[in-house]
């Protein structure tokens, strides 16, 4: 579904990718793992088309995407810090997305909306919210537009309890429609909870990317945590193409 083929990127002389190559494929909840300064905000930014690949092709449903604008009616994206301008009201940033929007989508997913209460807080300006408010109206409009592919940026930070359990819910019911999920959080239980397999990047490269399963299964250990730790620690592990 989408392919990244030696995908290389630097600032100056650093190179933050690295020859990076996978195949991700509908169906998967990908957890996009690695230490601060790894490559994994440059490789989604990639993906987004936010950052220009220095070289390496990236292909969704076998179509370049590098250059490209049309893919992105496929994504949907939820930034760790969502920026919006300060005096617009909720509802008036859901219309003036849904008019941005017009014609290139079939329906829209407002389920979220309603489990969120949007409307409750929908005549509030931006600046007004909170953060964990401001997450909630980041993860419905990366869901509104009922995307094939979802890319989620530390979902659950600053959400309280009952709102976080509500989002992982929802990225579950996505993840069994068979939809493309990546996701990045250092809340390593979320990504056990939500993910099925693991991309794990270290200095621009990809050190592994297994099932979650299969990364339990080489180590003997039954927490998402403790597999890593020890398969970071232990051996190096084949990269599944």
């Amino acid at each position: 579904m989408l392919e990244v083929t030696n995908l290389t990127k630097s600032f100056g002389k650093l190179k933050v990718l690295d020859d990076v190559s996978v195949r991700m494929h509908a169906g998967q909840a990908i957890s996009l793992i690695g230490p601060n300064g790894s490559g994994k905000t440059t490789f989604l930014k990639c993906l987004l088309g936010l950052v220009m690949p220095d070289g390496g092709a990236m292909t969704l449903q076998g179509k370049s995407i590098v250059g490209g604008w049309d893919y992105k009616r496929q994504l949907g994206y939820m930034p760790q810090i969502g920026r919006y301008p300060d005096h617009i009201r909720v509802g008036q940033l859901f219309e003036m997305i849904q008019e941005i929007r017009r014609g290139t989508f079939e329906k829209l997913d407002e389920e979220l909306m309603h489990a969120f209460g949007v409307a409750e807080f929908a005549h509030k300006t931006m600046r007004t919210l909170s953060g964990g408010t401001r997450q909630k109206v980041s993860a419905c409009l990366a869901l509104l537009f009922d995307p094939a592919v979802l890319i989620l940026d530390e979902p659950t930070a600053g959400l309280d309890p009952m709102a976080s359990e509500i989002l992982k819910e929802k990225i579950l019911a996505e993840k069994a429609k068979g939809k493309l999920i990546l996701v990045t959080s250092h809340i390593i239980s979320d990504l056990e909870e939500l993910t099925t397999d693991v991309m794990y990047i270290m200095e621009g490269k990809v050190r592994f990317y297994q099932p979650i399963d299969t990364l339990k299964s080489r180590t003997g250990e039954q927490k998402l945590n403790r597999a890593l730790a020890k398969i970071m620690t232990t051996q190096s592990v084949t990269t599944k193409q």
